[in-house]
């Protein structure tokens, strides 16, 4: 079920929360934070809109505290701010120790690349386990034990973990270390267009995938050395790069190229277009296998089950799968890979204390309407082998959705 939070038409009304949330962070630490997402995400680099995303949750937070802000607050913010706030109702109810514990992990969150998702995700996994009619504890917080939640109904316990999982981890070529190559050499290209007019597609092959600033800077030098010496294709062990024509039915329009480079070459494919003055540059990279962000949500299930759970009650994972784009969540589910690959690791030795596994994502978290985001909240898959997988009391949080 999606997370209940108050109705709030402005910004003005949310910013009190807001300041509850900074305060509970330490206002220090926060400004400081904001110092340095200022820092990260002011141009207009490939980078910068990357991280703009992945720390939305706290730009966010920071715009809605702006006092005298007077504009509407989409449902994805009253989202946001519903998640702060339940924060800080937590904190007030949590003893020193806990209440410390819990500061940590906002710090923690507010620290490098991390984020807020994960104790957001642990927040809205217990208000929907509550609005499912379970009585909830934050064991995790209370006890400093695995387990995040323990939570109860008609007399019958789960033990709830909440993870979160970059897709990242499955994918041939990691997006971060792409944003970082193409920003780098943009430039260059642009240099290059000037002088050679024209629309042209680079088409590169990695056969091992993209992974690391070394592999990213070795493949730019191979690129500026294809277009200095003006060759066709360079073929290596890393990397096939093929230089031709941008021919593509439709495209000749500047706003109907991305949309025609990605029916082409298909979710998988990492895209870059570089324009000016007319000419056209596009680099469109692929892995040599195809992306196994299914595989890794199992991996990581397994290595929660096994070092999570206690094995003494009935345990629900409940994963978060952070850094999807829209068509590779939707593809995970019309596929049904991802429904596959939960349903054989509910089949291991390392399941057997797993009664249900949920998938949910950003999507889902900020309210995105139905088929970007699941209608039920998230994706369950429940283990009929678990003894406890036709319990009653249990039913509204392990029944499968699919």
């Amino acid at each position: 079920m999606p997370f209940a939070v108050a109705e709030s038409s402005t910004t003005a009304a949310a910013a009190p929360r807001m300041n509850g949330f900074v305060a509970l962070c330490g206002s220090a630490r926060w400004a400081s934070r904001l110092t340095d997402l200022a820092a990260r995400t002011q141009d207009t680099s490939l980078q910068s809109r990357a991280a703009q995303h992945r720390h939305a949750l706290e730009l966010t937070l920071d715009r809605l505290a702006e006092p005298g802000a007077a504009h509407r607050t989409s449902l994805a913010e009253q989202r946001i701010a519903g998640f702060a706030q339940e924060a800080v109702r937590l904190a007030a109810r949590l003893p020193a120790g806990p209440r410390a514990r819990l500061r940590d992990r906002l710090l923690a969150g507010l620290t490098g690349d991390a984020t807020l998702i994960p104790t957001f995700h642990l927040l809205r996994t217990a208000a929907c386990l509550r609005s499912q009619g379970f009585q909830v504890r934050f064991t995790g917080l209370a006890d400093d034990l695995p387990q995040d939640l323990l939570v109860e109904r008609d007399g019958v316990e789960a033990e709830v973990v909440c993870e979160t999982i970059s897709a990242e981890e499955g994918r041939q070529v990691h997006r971060g270390d792409w944003f970082a190559l193409v920003d780098a050499i943009n430039p260059e290209l642009q240099t290059w267009l000037a002088a050679h007019p024209g629309r042209y597609l680079l088409k590169v092959t990695l056969p091992e995938g993209l992974a690391g600033a070394d592999q990213a800077a070795d493949l730019q030098t191979r690129i500026s050395t294809l277009l200095a010496e003006e060759k066709r294709q360079d073929i290596c062990a890393q990397a096939v790069l093929k230089l031709d024509p941008l021919v593509l039915a439709g495209a000749q329009a500047a706003d109907r190229l991305p949309a025609r480079l990605r029916a082409a070459f298909g979710p998988e494919a990492h895209l870059a277009v570089t324009a000016t003055a007319g000419s056209v540059f596009v680099m469109a990279a692929r892995a040599g296998r195809e992306n196994e962000i299914a595989n890794a949500v199992a991996r990581r299930a397994a290595e929660a089950a096994t070092t999570r759970l206690s094995g003494q009650r009935p345990g629900i994972l409940a994963l978060f799968i952070e850094d999807l784009e829209r068509a590779e969540w939707r593809g995970l589910r019309d596929s049904l890979e991802l429904e596959g690959v939960v349903r054989r690791f509910l089949t291991t030795p390392a399941a057997r204390p797993v009664v249900t596994v949920s998938c949910t994502t950003r999507f889902e978290m900020l309210g995105a309407a139905p088929p970007d985001a699941v209608a039920e909240g998230a994706l369950r898959f429940r283990n009929p082998a678990h003894p406890a997988a036709k319990l009653a009391a249990l039913a509204p949080a392990i029944l499968s959705s699919m």
